[in-house]
Order: C-alpha cells, then sequence, then structure tokens
C-alpha cells in the first residue's frame, strides 16, 4: 500500500467519524415541541430511536453520516405530517425527526457529504 493508498484509508475512516450540527433552528424547536407535547400529554407514539433523535435535536448535539442518513429517510412519513398531535402519531412523530426543516437538511447535508 502506497502513500496516497493510505491517506484516502484515512480520509474515510474521519469521514465516518465526522458529526454535524448546523441543522437549522427550525429543526430544534419541531424537536422541542415534540418533546413538551409528549411530557404534557403523554403519548405511546415513536420507537426508542426516535425520541432518541427528538433529544438529540433539542439539544443541539452532534449526529453523525448515518444519523443524518436515518433523518433523511424519515421522508417516506411526509405524507402523514400534517396530522394533528392528538388525533395520531404522524405530526408528532415528523416533529420529533426535525419536521420538514430538518429532514430537508438531512437531505442536502447527506447528498453534501457523500459528495466529498
Amino acid at each position: 500500500m502506497d502513500y496516497n493508498d493510505i491517506i484516502k484509508k484515512v480520509d474515510a475512516i474521519s469521514r465516518k467519524f465526522e458529526t454535524f450540527n448546523d441543522y437549522p433552528q427550525s429543526a430544534t424547536n419541531n424537536a422541542k415541541r415534540a418533546i413538551k407535547y409528549k411530557k404534557e400529554n403523554g403519548s405511546t407514539c415513536g420507537t426508542r430511536i426516535g425520541w432518541t433523535r427528538a433529544g438529540q435535536l433539542a439539544r443541539r448535539e452532534r449526529i453523525s453520516r448515518d444519523t443524518i442518513a436515518r433523518m433523511a429517510s424519515f421522508k417516506r412519513h411526509q405524507q402523514n405530517k400534517d396530522v394533528p398531535y392528538n388525533k395520531g402519531c404522524g405530526g408528532l412523530m415528523w416533529d420529533a425527526w426535525g419536521g420538514s426543516s430538518g429532514i430537508n437538511w438531512a437531505i442536502s447535508k447527506l447528498k453534501k457529504i457523500d459528495k466529498k
């Protein structure tokens, strides 16, 4: 293995462990709103992973490329985003994952990361 091969491998490894917190404040606000609703009203909606994501976004924690990819894939639930919190899980969990601003950021960010 020559020097250039080593550099490429090190670069790939460092990208894997790179983290980001440049998601929009509105994604943080959406997650906070969902968490507040759950605390005040209780909810059986979502999974532990979804509520963990909400907590990360609410605290503006740094998230990995893999987490960003999971956020981007949550777009498949977009058709349920307008369901009121008290009428079902769609809107609540959409906001827990950052809402439209968070999901759109994740899609765009993932493309930028993978383009590197």
